[in-house]
């Protein structure tokens, strides 16, 4: 079961950005802001060690999925199935009724995911990524998940 974030999970959420995306990774004071913002739900876990983390802002009823990031030696556990099922636990609690992500059209694994949770690909955004790769919107009704 993963936890709400805390700032003393800042420094490791960095860390794990880093070694998720690199180039493009959250820097520790985003991470901070996100943590310490009212508008946005962060949760790591499940236990001590911060392998995974996930990341949401919700305003009105719409929930967006900022992030989920898992170590490359802790993938194929389910901590991004568990993270996801939370993080929209949490948005249906902050009334949320959609959620909408994007993710990059060539991360297979992440889109069967959202896929296997309920999110149905809405829109596609040419060249969105780096290098060229068009990212995919989805979306989820949250009133029909589960």
């Amino acid at each position: 079961m993963s936890r709400p974030a805390t700032g003393d999970d800042v420094a490791a959420i960095a860390a794990l950005e880093l070694a998720c995306f690199g180039a493009s990774a959250w820097s520790a004071t985003l991470v901070s802001d996100e943590v310490g913002s009212e508008r946005h739900v962060v949760l790591v876990g499940p236990g001590d060690d911060v392998d995974a983390y996930g990341a949401i802002s919700v305003a009105g009823d719409v929930a967006d999925l900022d992030r989920i990031a898992v170590l490359p030696a802790s993938r194929g556990r389910g901590l991004a199935r568990g993270l996801l099922t939370d993080l929209v636990d949490r948005a249906r609690d902050l009334g949320a009724g959609r959620m909408l992500l994007e993710v990059a059209a060539d991360n297979r694994p992440a889109i069967g995911l959202y896929e296997a949770h309920g999110f149905d690909t809405i829109s596609t955004r040419r060249g969105y990524y780096a290098g060229g790769v068009d990212a995919l919107v989805m979306e989820l009704d949250i009133q029909e998940w589960r």
